[in-house]
C-alpha cells in the first residue's frame, strides 16, 4: 500500500510552513471538518511552530488517506511554490542546509556576536565614507555611533511596513576589520538552523574573493560551480524557490563594476565576463526574482549606484562595555592582564577610537599584552608605552617575529635565526603589501605571490601564518593580510628599506622613471602621492612610514627590521618637510590633519601641545595660524579637552570657522560664543549641519551678530538635520523674522529637545510664529524666551498654544512685560496642560492679581514642579492666594517668591500651608521685608513640615528673634538641608541659639550666614557646634565681624570634624598674616575642606 503524502512528506511541512500559513490551513481543515476546535486549541497550545505543524500532522495522519489528500490538494492550489518546494526541491535544499550549516558553524562563537545581530539602518554613504580611508573615517567620527535607527539581523530582508515590499538589493557597509565577513557567517548559520527568515529557501553565499577567479560566468554556472549540490539550478534562476544571494566583500573585487557601459544580458546560460554578470544581476537582468546581499567597506560601495539600493545597513563599532568583553575574550586565562590593557587603551583616546574597530582591538590588545608581559621579564622597556600607530604595530610585529603570541606556547625557535628568517619573509611581504597597495589590490593568489618572488613555502612558517591569512577552495587558494594596516605598515617598512638604496622612485614599479636619490627624495615622493591621491589610500602608510623615523620605534625594531639609531640622519629633515605642508593657508582638509597625524607619529608634539593649552587656558585668540588651525583641527579630533566639551568661544573668524568645518562635523557638545559671528558664518554652519555625517548634538552661538538672515540659514538646516537637540542663540538679533524662520523649521524638525532664543528682541510677532510652532512640534522640552519684549499679547499666544502641546517641559519667560493679563492667560493654559514642569515668570510685573489666577490654576494642575515669581509686584493680598495653591497642590517642588512685598502678613499666611504642605521641597523668600513674626511663623511650620530642603530669607531682616525661632525648629526638624540667612540681621545670640541647634540637628548641609554680624562670641559658639555636628558640608560666614579670634575658633574647631568641605571667612578683618595662619591651620586639622579666606 502506498505511503500517505503527509506521511511521507512530514519532515518537510515541518521545515517549511510559515506562521501565516499554518492559520490558512486551520481554517480550511476546520471547513472540511477534519479539525475539531479542541485539536485547534491542542495545536494553539504546542510551544513551537514546529510543534504546532507537527501536531497537525499527527492529527490529520489518524484521519485516514481523505484527511491527507485535503491537505495535499489545499497547499498545491493556494501556494503551489510551496507544494514544490515540499516535493521536488526540499531533499536538495536539506542537502543544501546541511552543507552550509556544517561550514559556516565552524568556529563561530555566538557570545561576541551579540553587537552584529542590530545594524544601523542608513540612507546612503555620506561625505566622508565616499573620500576617506578607513581609518581615517573611525577617527574623524571619534568612533561614536551612528545616529540612524537599527534593524534586526532577522529582518533584513523583510518590509519595513505593511505597505512595502521587501528589498531586492541591499548593501552592508562597515570598514576594514568590523566584522562583515563574521557577519555573512553568522546570518548563514543562523538561517541553515532554521531560526530567522524561514521564508528563504535559497541562501547563496559567494565572496568577491571567489568570483576574482574567474573570467567568465554564466548565473547558472555560477551556482552549479558554487553549490554543487544544487541539482536544479533552474528554480534559483527561474525564481520558483525564494532565493537571497551574499556577495561579500565588493573591496576585494579584481575588477571595478561599471553601471554605464554594461551589456545587457537576460540569459541565465549566457557566459559573460564575471563583472558584467554581477552588474546584470544587481540591475535584475539575471536572477530577476533573487534578493542580493553586498558587503562592501564603504569607499568600495559608491560603484553600486544609489538607485538600484533598495536597503543600506551599517555594521556598528564596539561600545565601550564591549570593547571591556572583546578584551576578556582575548585574554580568557589572565583576567589581570585584560584590565591592564584595557586601562591603557582608555587613557589613550585616539587608541580607545581605534579599538571600537574589532580588528584594530584585537591588534592593539595583542601588542599592548606583548608590552606588559615583556616590560615584566625586561623593565629597560617599560618606559616605551606603546601610544602611537607605529608603536603598537611594532609591539605587534616584534611579538610576531620572537613567536610571542596570545593564542600559543613560545616557540623554542631562536632569536637569531628568528632575525635573518623573518628579514627575508617581510622583504618579501613588503614588496606584495606596498605594490598591492598600490593597485588597491588586498586579495592575492598563487600567481600573485609567484610574480613577486615568493617562495610559497615560505608561506607555512609561523611568522606568515601571522601576518597573512589563508582561505583554500577547491578551485584557488587566496591570500589575505589579517587586516589593511598590517599590509600598510609591511608596505611602509619595505619602502623605508628600500628608499635608502634604491635611486629610481618606487612608486613606478618597473622601474624607469626620473631618478631619486636619498631617503628624504623617496619620503618627499611618497608624502605627495598621499596628498594627490584623491581615495587617501596612502594616508596611514605615509603614517607608519612617518612613524618609523621614531626614536621609541627604532629602539623596539632595531636589530629585527631596522638598523639602530639610523633614523637620526633624517629625522629633523623629515619633520621640516612634513611641517612645511602646513604652512599653506587656511584650507583645513583631512590631509593636513593626517600630516599632524604623521608628526605625532615621528614623535615631533611641539606644535599641537602649545595649541592645547592655549584651548584649555581659553587664549586660542590671535594665535590660529594656517599651521596651529592645522593642529587644532587635528586636536578636535584626538584631544582629551574636546571629549565634553569643545569650547572655540572668542577665537574664530569665517576663514577659520570656514577651514573647520570637516573637523567641527563631529564635536557632539560645540561652544563657538562670543566670536562677533555674523550671517556668513551661518551661511557655513547651516551647511555643516545639513550633511549626513553631522554628529553635534549641542551647538551654542550666544552673544554673536546673527540677525535674521543667519537665523534663516539655521532654520534650512534644521529642517533636514537628525543629531542637534540643544541650540543656544541668546543675545544676538534674529527679531521676529529670524523667530518665524526657526519656528517654521520647528514644525518638521522632530530632534531639537532645547531652544535658547534669550535677549533676541523677537517681540509679541515673533512669540506669536513660535507659538504656532508649539503646536505641531513634539519634540522640544526647553525653550527659553526672556528678555524679548514679547508682552501681554505674546504670552497669551504661547498659552494658548500650551493648551495643546504636550512635550513642553520648561518654558522661560522672564523679563518680557507679561504682566496679569498675560498671567492670566497662563494660568488658563495650566489648568489643561499638565505636561509642563517648569515656568519662569521672573521680572514681569506680575501683583496679585496675576497671582491670584496663577495659584488658583496650581489648585488644579498636576505637572508644574517649579515655579519662579521672582522680582515682581506680589503683595501681601497674594499671601493667602499663594497659601490656597500649596494646601491643594502636590506636585509643586521648587517656588521662588524673592524680591517680592509679601511682608510678614503674605509670608505668615504662606507658613501656615507650608505646615499642612508635604510636597515642596524648595522655599525661596529673599528680599520680602520679612521680619521677626514672619519668620517665627516659618519656624512652627519647619517642626511638622517633613518635604521643605532648602528655605531662602536672606536679605530679610529677621533678626536674632526670628533666628532663635528659626533654631528650635531645626532641633527637631528632619528634612531641611540649605539655610541661607545673608544679610538678615542676625547677631551674637541669634548665632548662639542656632550653634545650639547644630549640636542635635543632624540633616542641615549648607549654611549661608554672609553678612551678619555675629562677632566674637558668635564665632566660638559656631566653633564648639562645630565639634559635635557631623552634617554640615559648606559654611557661610563671609563678612560677619568674627576677627582673628573667632577666624582661629573656627578653623581649630575643625580638628575634630570631618564633614565640612568649605568654609568661608574673607571680609572678616583678619589680614594678610592672619588669613595665612587660619588657612594654614585649617589645612592641618581638615584637609579635605576648601576655605576662602
Amino acid at each position: 500500500m502506498e505511503e500517505a503524502w503527509i506521511n511521507r512528506y512530514r519532515k518537510q511541512l515541518v521545515r517549511s510552513i510559515s506562521p501565516q500559513f499554518l492559520e490558512e490551513i486551520i481554517c480550511h481543515l476546520q471547513r472540511l471538518d477534519l479539525l475539531t476546535a479542541e485539536e485547534a486549541g491542542r495545536v494553539q497550545e504546542a510551544s513551537s511552530l514546529p510543534e504546532q505543524v507537527r501536531t497537525v500532522v499527527d492529527v490529520l495522519a489518524g484521519k485516514g488517506s481523505y484527511a491527507s489528500q485535503s491537505l495535499q490538494t489545499f497547499i498545491e492550489t493556494t501556494n503551489s511554490q510551496l507544494y514544490l518546494h515540499i516535493t521536488v526541491y526540499e531533499p536538495m535544499v536539506q542537502k543544501h542546509v546541511e552543507t552550509l550549516r556544517s561550514y559556516y558553524g565552524n568556529g563561530l562563537e555566538m557570545g561576541p556576536l551579540q553587537r552584529l545581530t542590530n545594524l544601523l539602518l542608513i540612507e546612503g554613504l555620506t561625505d566622508i565614507q565616499q573620500k576617506e580611508h578607513d581609518v581615517l573615517q573611525t577617527e574623524a567620527t571619534k568612533g561614536l555611533r551612528n545616529l540612524s535607527k537599527t534593524i534586526p539581523l532577522e529582518k533584513l530582508f523583510l518590509p519595513l511596513s505593511k505597505v512595502s515590499i521587501p528589498p531586492r538589493i541591499s548593501v552592508t557597509i562597515g570598514v576594514a576589520g568590523i566584522g562583515k565577513s563574521t557577519l555573512v557567517k553568522l546570518f548563514v548559520y543562523t538561517w541553515a538552523k532554521g531560526e530567522i527568515n524561514r521564508d528563504i529557501v535559497f541562501v547563496l553565499p559567494l565572496t568577491f574573493r571567489e568570483l576574482n577567479t574567474y573570467e567568465k560566468l554564466s548565473a547558472e554556472r555560477l551556482i552549479c560551480l558554487a553549490f554543487p549540490h544544487i541539482t536544479e539550478p533552474s528554480c534559483v534562476w527561474a525564481g520558483s524557490a525564494r532565493t537571497l544571494l551574499i556577495l561579500d566583500g565588493l573591496d576585494e573585487f579584481k575588477t571595478p563594476l561599471d553601471f554605464s557601459d554594461t551589456v545587457v544580458c537576460t540569459d541565465p546560460k549566457k557566459e559573460i565576463q564575471v563583472d558584467s554578470l554581477i552588474t546584470n544581476i544587481i540591475r535584475g537582468n539575471l536572477l530577476q526574482e533573487a534578493c542580493v546581499w553586498v558587503t562592501s567597506r564603504p569607499a568600495a560601495a559608491i560603484q553600486i549606484p544609489g538607485g538600484l539600493v533598495d536597503r543600506m545597513t551599517e555594521i556598528r563599532g564596539l561600545g565601550a562595555a564591549e570593547i571591556k568583553d572583546f578584551l576578556d575574550q582575548m585574554f580568557l586565562e589572565n583576567r589581570d592582564l585584560s584590565s591592564q590593557v584595557l586601562h591603557h587603551i582608555r587613557a589613550n583616546r585616539p587608541l580607545h577610537v581605534m579599538c571600537t574597530v574589532p580588528g584594530l582591538c584585537w591588534i592593539s590588545g595583542s601588542s599592548i599584552g606583548y608590552y606588559l608581559r615583556s616590560s615584566t621579564e625586561q623593565p629597560q622597556e617599560a618606559a616605551i608605552v606603546p601610544r602611537t600607530l607605529s608603536e603598537i604595530y611594532s609591539y605587534y610585529f616584534k611579538m610576531a617575529l620572537s613567536s610571542d603570541w596570545p593564542e600559543k606556547p613560545r616557540e623554542t625557535l631562536r632569536i637569531e635565526q628568528a632575525v635573518n628568517n623573518s628579514k627575508k619573509i617581510v622583504g618579501s611581504l613588503g614588496k606584495l603589501a606596498f605594490y598591492g597597495l598600490l593597485r588597491k589590490k588586498h586579495v592575492f593568489y598563487e600567481q600573485d605571490m609567484k610574480a613577486y618572488g615568493i617562495d610559497l613555502s615560505l608561506l607555512q612558517s609561523s611568522l606568515c601564518s601571522r601576518l597573512l591569512l589563508k582561505e583554500e577552495m577547491q578551485s584557488f587558494t587566496a591570500y589575505y593580510f589579517f587586516h589593511l594596516t598590517i599590509q600598510e605598515f609591511l608596505a611602509a617598512v619595505y619602502y623605508y628599506t628600500a628608499a635608502k638604496r634604491t635611486i629610481f622612485d618606487l612608486f613606478t614599479e618597473s622601474g624607469m622613471s626620473w631618478p631619486k636619490l636619498g631617503f628624504l627624495n623617496h619620503f618627499k615622493s611618497a608624502v605627495q602621492r598621499s596628498l594627490q591621491a584623491e581615495d587617501r589610500q596612502l594616508d596611514i602608510f605615509v603614517r607608519f612610514l612617518s612613524g618609523l623615523l621614531s626614536p621609541r620605534v627604532n629602539k623596539l625594531l632595531s636589530g629585527w627590521l631596522l638598523v639602530k639609531d639610523e633614523h637620526n640622519n633624517f629625522r629633523s629633515q623629515v619633520i621640516n618637510f612634513l611641517q612645511g605642508c602646513l604652512n599653506t593657508d587656511y584650507v583645513i582638509s583631512s590631509r593636513a590633519v593626517n600630516t599632524m597625524h604623521c608628526l605625532y607619529e615621528i614623535q615631533h608634539t611641539e606644535i599641537a601641545k602649545t595649541v592645547e593649552e592655549a584651548m584649555k587656558n581659553e587664549s586660542l585668540a590671535g594665535m590660529l595660524t594656517p599651521t596651529n588651525c592645522s593642529a587644532l583641527a587635528y586636536l578636535l579630533q584626538v584631544s582629551d579637552i574636546c571629549m565634553e566639551e569643545t569650547n572655540l568661544s572668542n577665537c574664530l573668524t569665517y576663514n577659520i570657522c570656514k577651514s573647520l568645518l570637516s573637523q567641527l562635523l563631529f564635536c557632539h557638545n560645540l561652544r563657538l560664543d562670543n566670536n562677533q559671528f555674523k550671517d556668513n558664518v551661518m551661511e557655513l554652519l547651516g551647511s555643516m549641519l545639513s550633511v549626513k555625517d553631522c554628529q553635534i548634538k549641542k551647538l551654542s552661538l550666544a552673544e554673536n551678530q546673527i540677525s535674521n538672515k543667519g537665523a534663516k540659514a539655521l532654520a534650512r538646516s534644521l529642517m533636514v538635520n537628525r543629531s542637534l537637540t540643544m541650540l543656544d542663540l541668546r543675545s544676538n538679533s534674529i527679531g521676529p523674522t529670524g523667530a518665524k524662520a526657526l519656528a517654521d523649521a520647528l514644525k518638521k524638525n522632530q530632534v531639537l529637545l532645547i531652544l535658547n532664543l534669550q535677549h533676541n528682541t523677537i517681540r509679541e510677532d515673533g512669540a506669536t510664529f513660535l507659538a504656532e510652532a508649539l503646536v505641531t512640534n513634539r519634540r522640544l522640552m526647553t525653550l527659553h524666551l526672556q528678555k524679548n519684549a514679547i508682552g501681554a499679547h505674546g504670552a497669551k499666544k504661547i498659552a494658548e498654544a500650551l493648551k495643546q502641546n504636550c512635550s513642553l517641559k520648561e518654558l522661560i519667560l522672564s523679563s518680557n512685560s507679561v504682566g496679569d493679563n498675560g498671567s492670566v492667560a497662563l494660568a488658563e493654559a495650566l489648568k489643561v496642560n499638565h505636561s509642563l514642569q517648569s515656568l519662569d515668570l521672573q521680572s514681569n510685573s506680575i501683583s496679585s492679581t496675576g497671582v491670584t489666577a496663577l495659584t488658583a490654576a496650581l489648585c488644579s494642575n498636576k505637572g508644574l514642579v517649579s515655579l519662579n515669581l521672582r522680582e515682581n509686584s506680589i503683595s501681601e493680598e497674594g499671601g493667602p492666594a499663594i497659601a490656597r495653591a500649596l494646601r491643594a497642590n502636590s506636585t509643586l517642588r521648587k517656588l521662588d517668591l524673592a524680591a517680592n512685598l509679601l511682608y510678614d502678613e503674605g509670608v505668615r499666611a504662606i507658613a501656615a500651608a507650608v505646615k499642612e504642605n508635604q510636597a515642596l521641597t524648595s522655599l525661596h523668600l529673599q528680599w520680602n521685608f520679612i521680619q521677626a513674626k514672619a519668620a517665627t511663623a516659618l519656624a512652627q511650620a519647619l517642626q511638622s513640615n517633613r518635604s521643605l530642603a532648602s528655605l531662602d530669607l536672606q536679605e530679610n531682616a529677621i533678626g536674632d528673634e526670628g533666628m532663635a525661632a528659626l533654631s528650635a525648629a531645626l532641633k527637631v526638624n528632619t528634612t531641611l538641608a540649605d539655610l541661607h540667612l545673608q544679610v538678615a540681621s542676625v547677631g551674637a545670640a541669634g548665632a548662639q541659639a542656632l550653634a545650639e541647634a547644630l549640636v542635635v540637628n543632624k540633616s542641615l548641609q549648607i549654611l549661608d550666614l554672609r553678612g551678619n554680624s555675629i562677632g566674637v562670641a558668635g564665632a566660638k559658639a559656631m566653633a564648639n557646634a562645630l565639634k559635635v555636628n557631623l552634617s554640615l558640608r559648606r559654611l557661610n560666614l563671609q563678612e560677619n565681624s568674627l576677627g582673628m579670634d573667632g577666624a582661629i575658633c573656627i578653623a581649630t574647631a575643625l580638628k575634630g570634624n570631618h564633614g565640612l568641605t568649605y568654609v568661608n571667612l574673607q571680609g572678616n578683618r583678619i589680614g594678610h598674616s592672619g588669613a595665612k595662619v587660619i588657612s594654614d591651620t585649617i589645612r592641618t586639622h581638615a584637609p579635605n575642606c576648601i576655605v576662602d579666606v
